[in-house]
């Protein structure tokens, strides 16, 4: 299967639960304010967000206007082009990590509990590994049960080195050991699995901060990315929990996981908009070539795409 059939199959229950409303709404149909009524109804109902879904809907009016658009069938070709510019509106036009080449990468991933983080790092290692980078897992997720050894796990297939300290040790120590390692054995990229206990917020931050510390003092040349990682099956409450670790840590993007199991997708769309964060993957599988760059365009089309 090529990337776009991938993503096509994984936005399947997305696709039934919102894309084919909205298909439905845009076949046959004559352009009237009725039918733009009915559209921002099934958007806002998609989990894209009231101000996003108004927003686009707004647009399409306008466009309808000024093109004189008739016939539903244009129009959506127009939703795909305003859904792709909204997307690619935040961040600096990059997907992915991003790496630079010939230096230390540092990419901290954060994220509740449940979010599917650790998965992340084992699958960005694997491909990153796969590409011939040098890469070191540092399990500073000391509070949850096993964190350290479902990592571990992770190091194993993906053949690279873990940095770890008993459960209920010092983050801030594995950080510091783990930057240490990665400077001696001139890594490629340090992937940094940290706690996600938002329900202890305080502590939590005070920890995101520490870890930050700790690396500016042992890997200040090293090229550093902190990316959020979100439940795509939350909807809404993944837009509430960017906000929260955005108070407290810089964030440079997000990663969303389980789009294939949610009919919930549409989220990725306000997302960005609503928190001014890049989209910079996601997963829409459980293998380790489902988790993708992504791609605003793709993403549209998939949506729309029967």
């Amino acid at each position: 299967m090529g990337i776009f059939d991938k993503l096509h199959g994984g936005l399947g229950k997305t696709r039934v639960g919102f894309g084919t409303k909205v298909l439905d709404l845009l076949t046959g149909r004559y352009v009237d304010e009725d039918l733009f009524e009915e559209l921002e109804e099934a958007l806002i109902l998609a989990d894209i967000g009231v101000s996003t879904s108004c927003e686009l809907v707004d647009t399409l009016r306008g466009r309808a206007r000024k093109e004189k658009i008739k016939e539903s069938e244009a129009l959506r070709a127009a939703l795909i082009e305003e859904i792709t510019a909204l997307l690619e509106e935040t961040g600096d036009g990059e997907t992915g990590l991003s790496l630079a080449e010939g230096k230390l990468n540092i990419v901290l991933l954060m994220g509740v509990n449940g979010a599917g983080k650790t998965t992340t790092i084992g699958k960005i290692a694997m491909r990153e590994k796969a590409a011939g980078k040098k890469v070191i897992l540092a399990a500073a997720d000391t509070f949850r049960a096993a964190a350290a050894d479902q990592l571990a796990v992770w190091a194993k297939r993906a053949s690279c080195d873990i940095i770890r300290q008993n459960e209920g040790g010092d983050p801030g120590a594995v950080v510091f050991d783990a930057c240490r390692a990665a400077i001696a054995r001139k890594a490629d990229l340090l992937l940094v699995d940290t706690a996600g206990r938002l329900q202890n917020k305080s502590n939590l931050m005070s920890e995101l901060e520490k870890i930050s510390k700790i690396i500016d003092r042992e890997a200040p040349e090293a090229v550093r990315q902190a990316l959020l990682v979100l439940d795509s099956t939350t909807g809404q409450n993944a837009v509430s929990q960017a906000k929260i670790f955005g108070e407290s840590a810089k964030l440079d993007g997000l990663v969303l996981t389980k789009l294939d199991g949610t009919a919930k997708g549409g989220v990725v769309i306000g997302i960005g908009r609503e928190t001014g964060l890049p989209v910079r993957l996601i997963g829409v599988g459980e293998g380790i070539e489902d988790l993708q760059d992504f791609n605003a365009y793709e993403f549209a089309k998939a949506l729309f795409t029967e």
